[in-house]
């Protein structure tokens, strides 16, 4: 089991990753002192698998517990729900010390995190991951946010929760499409900050496909800690320390809602955006052939896509104007000037974008 410490003065709390620990969360909540009833968010199919170990361990350590379930799809972070799930929380709030237990992938970990941020102006919240790119990356951080019909998490907020709990023995029984979507965020790890672990998914990729224990804790933990160095440094991205995160997502977002958050999940589209910032950071002269041809091949020796299928390049460049990271009429895009080494580029011209994204094509 691994302990990483995110160091953010009053609102530092620790990651907790390894296989088999489920059964240990009650008595980790109890020492936060955040309440004594746990409102869980959650899906009918973590519900299924999960809940039952999830609520004897709660209910060990004294909490009270009620499962608020919400559709298995991006669709699920929406107004709507969030309006709907405040709703059921209100008229279950009666004479209790609510906190929210996030227990879901990413789209489970944005919305209950937002849902945490405004409801009462702020109530405590945890996040259990059950998907590796929520255990790697969305989980970790306090990135809060429901999406809108022109793009993907317009709405949101920064809100860290009290703490993030990792089981990977949930992530043996992931499909294996959203396995290698989170394989994604973890590659990115790897191109933008860590060479070694670059290499290291070169050589061991198939032993995370196929779910191996050791595999599995080290890249959760390696990846956490990497993401909580960043995040205490510069925990709004106002310092440009945290953009760097962003690498492979104005794109990737953009894919997915040109695609209404159907065609693509979020890693696929992620792994598409990454392999586009490759293909501009090589015409800018930024990488060599080498770097690029070992990115692409990674991503595509783990099943992820590296073209771009039923879409067209219009409706994605109309798509990325509505990223969070324009800056009036200036976009921003997060490049690599070699694996392990980032660039910020502002105000590239569209026609460098759109040269990148027809090679995906």
């Amino acid at each position: 089991m691994r302990t990483i410490k995110l160091n953010l003065n009053k609102r530092s709390y620790n990651i907790v990753a390894g296989g088999g620990i489920i059964n240990l969360l009650g008595k980790y909540i109890a020492g936060l002192d955040i309440g004594s009833d746990a409102y869980i968010i959650t899906n009918s199919l973590i519900k299924n698998k999960y809940a039952g170990a999830l609520e004897r361990a709660l209910r060990q350590a004294g909490f009270t517990v009620k499962f608020k379930l919400v559709p298995d799809a991006e669709s699920a972070k929406s107004i709507k729900m969030v309006s709907a799930v405040i709703e059921d929380i209100v008229r279950y709030d009666k004479k209790k010390r609510l906190f929210i237990i996030a227990f879901g992938g990413g789209v489970i970990g944005d919305l209950a995190g937002f849902i945490a941020s405004i409801y009462k102006r702020g109530i405590p919240y945890i996040q259990v991951p059950t998907t590796l790119l929520a255990q790697v990356d969305s989980s970790i951080g306090g990135k809060t946010a429901v999406d809108l019909v022109k793009g993907k998490n317009l709405v949101g907020a920064f809100y860290q929760p009290r703490l993030v709990f990792s089981d990977v023995n949930t992530l043996k029984t992931l499909p294996p499409r959203q396995l290698r979507s989170g394989l994604a965020e973890v590659i990115k790890y790897g191109i933008i900050k860590d060479p070694r672990l670059f290499a290291y998914l070169e050589k061991n990729y198939a032993d995370i496909l196929a779910r191996k224990g050791p595999v599995l804790e080290f890249i959760v933990g390696r990846c956490s800690r990497i993401k909580a160095n960043i995040v205490q440094e510069d925990e709004r991205e106002e310092r440009g320390r945290r953009t760097i995160l962003n690498f492979g997502h104005t794109i990737g977002h953009a894919i997915e809602a040109a695609a209404n958050y159907k065609g693509y999940n979020h890693g696929e589209a992620v792994a598409l955006g990454m392999l586009v910032a490759c293909d501009i950071s090589k015409a800018l002269r930024l990488i060599d052939d080498e770097a690029a041809k070992r990115i692409k091949q990674l991503i595509g020796s783990t099943g992820l896509p590296v073209k771009i299928r039923k879409l067209c390049a219009k409706d994605i460049i109309e798509a990325h104007y509505h990223d969070k990271k324009f800056i009036g009429a200036k976009n921003k895009l997060v490049l690599i000037k070699g694996i392990g080494k980032t660039k910020i580029a502002q105000n590239l011209p569209l026609e460098i974008i759109r040269q990148a994204l027809r090679k995906r094509f």
